[in-house]
């Protein structure tokens, strides 16, 4: 079982990565929000990995964090109907920050508005995972930050209610992500909503 992939970067499109360790050429499928931190080709970075195994294939997932990692473990896991594709799917449209945060406060009409999760699945996803992405010490939920990172609930809060800001005046969850995570990233876990807001619009 491959957990940890660290080489160099020989290809990278938003899907997939091809990293060269000793000599050999794994390729990676990776979310969207992944893609965005592998360093330029010739570099080296590290993958979080989950594989898949089956009769007559082998595929490998990889995150650029232990946390993104697990999530979509329990994503394709926990959850009836989704599949490690589907799971990338999503991914690569909402960040985990996004998606923790939606199952934590049961938002099933954003979660709803993923490629490949109905409202059936959305309330799956809630009720599956709701006691299971994280809890900090205090028994508040956690997540991971723009660096992968806990972030306290607070903060996660936060990042939802600039999102949802964003989306009020028109962008798409996932555009709206987008651009709060490149703030947030930016600004760090502290900033506010406003602050968030006026870097993302920047």
């Amino acid at each position: 079982m491959i957990a940890q992939l660290k080489g160099r970067v020989l290809e990278c499109t938003p899907l997939l990565v091809v990293v060269d360790c000793a000599g050999i050429g794994y390729e990676v499928h990776i979310p969207v929000t992944t893609a965005e931190k592998v360093p330029p080709i010739g570099d080296e970075c590290t993958l979080f990995i989950h594989s898949v195994y089956r009769e007559d294939s082998a595929t490998l997932y990889g995150f650029a964090t232990r946390e993104d990692r697990d999530f979509f473990r329990l994503l394709v896991e926990k959850v009836s109907g989704i599949g490690p594709k589907i799971g990338i799917t999503i991914l690569s449209r909402m960040s985990p920050e996004l998606l923790r945060g939606a199952i934590a406060s049961s938002d099933v009409a954003l979660l709803s508005k993923c490629p490949g999760i109905g409202k059936k699945t959305a309330e799956r996803l809630v009720i599956e995972l709701k006691d299971k992405v994280g809890l900090s010490g205090s028994g508040q939920p956690m997540t991971s930050g723009a660096l992968g990172e806990p972030t306290p609930s607070g903060a996660v809060s936060t990042f939802q209610d600039a999102v949802a800001s964003l989306m009020t005046l028109g962008y798409k969850p996932a555009d709206a992500d987008k651009l709060v995570r490149k703030a947030a990233s930016s600004l760090g876990a502290d900033a506010t909503v406003e602050a968030l807001l006026r870097k993302a619009l920047s």
